[in-house]
């Protein structure tokens, strides 16, 4: 690949995941009816910027970001050795995507998640990565089977043993060790798809492609399903503590937040996945019998949630 076809794609790829954002954030505010997401327009030191749009206090949403950046520069030694590649002879990296995290204040409403990103350390050196994934703060088997159907169709589009093994990804990677547990009911991740003998930059940014656009559709109508019904004050407590996971998780095990952290990159965009409030309890155990202790007991790895059953 020559540098002129290199610059080519790092644009094509950039303007595609721009456009994303633009598309989301409105069926996003379609769909909340009041919220309106404010954009910060962010440059990086060392390469490129962002710009980063976050909801707050909307009708469903209460805290949301929708986050695009494009950034380029020396690359982090880390990612460097992680591909293979010898750190003293790379000299630039550029990395592209969309990230989300959506916090509803209805506790009936489950926080979602995607990323879907384009990283290269050159012309010789490119993947894709990303997934999406869904945290209900009470498990809905009919709204899990929803998710993962849908999920399994934009797999299916691209190769019929993407869902199967993408899920089994989501499983091992959405885990909270210290607590034995899910971080929700999983969804699909993927990392480092590059090109082979089956597989050219085309399939690839295609799938995750799919994969972006399928965002939307997906939250909009489990915003729709679940955001007019009633909830009780124990249910906000619980929907906190159930935050608190997910505050876990992410400053302990997310590599998106690692990695940003590591190369540099603008704070405030990368814990925008962080909810407004959450809460810990010491040795917090729900009754037996309760939708609490229900849901706890569906947050374990390789359930077939497009048929799920105990």
């Amino acid at each position: 690949m020559t540098s002129q076809e290199l610059t080519q794609r790092r644009a094509f790829v950039a303007d595609w995941f721009r456009s994303l954002q633009d598309s989301i954030c409105s069926a996003l505010e379609a769909e909340d009816g009041q919220g309106k997401f404010m954009e910060d327009r962010w440059e990086r030191p060392g390469g490129g910027g962002g710009h980063t749009r976050i909801l707050t206090n909307g009708n469903v949403i209460e805290k949301g970001g929708v986050n695009f950046s494009a950034v380029h520069g020396v690359p982090p030694a880390s990612s460097v050795v992680h591909a293979g590649m010898d750190p003293e002879k790379v000299k630039e990296f550029f990395a592209a995507g969309v990230s989300i995290v959506m916090h509803p204040s209805n506790p009936q409403v489950p926080i979602i998640h995607m990323n879907v990103r384009y990283f290269d350390l050159g012309p010789d050196k490119w993947w894709v990565g990303g997934g999406i994934d869904l945290t209900p703060h009470y498990v809905k088997p009919e709204d899990a089977r929803f998710f993962h159907e849908t999920l399994k169709v934009v797999c299916d589009k691209t190769d019929p043993s993407y869902y199967s093994e993408f899920k089994k990804w989501a499983d091992d990677y959405f885990f909270i060790p210290h607590r034995n547990e899910t971080r929700g009911i999983g969804g699909i991740f993927f990392d480092y798809l590059s090109s082979n003998e089956k597989f050219s930059f085309d399939d690839r940014f295609s799938f995750v492609q799919g994969v972006g656009s399928s965002f939307a559709g997906i939250y909009v109508e489990l915003m729709h399903r679940n955001k007019l019904l009633p909830y009780t004050a124990e249910q906000k407590d619980w929907q906190k503590l159930r935050r608190g996971r997910y505050v876990e998780f992410n400053l302990v095990y997310d590599r998106g937040t690692k990695f940003g952290l590591e190369s540099h990159g603008r704070t405030e965009s990368i814990l925008m996945s962080l909810p407004p409030t959450a809460d810990w309890k010491y040795d917090h155990q729900p009754t037996a019998g309760s939708a609490e202790a229900e849901t706890l007991s569906w947050l374990r790895k390789n359930i077939d949630w497009t048929n799920p059953t105990k």
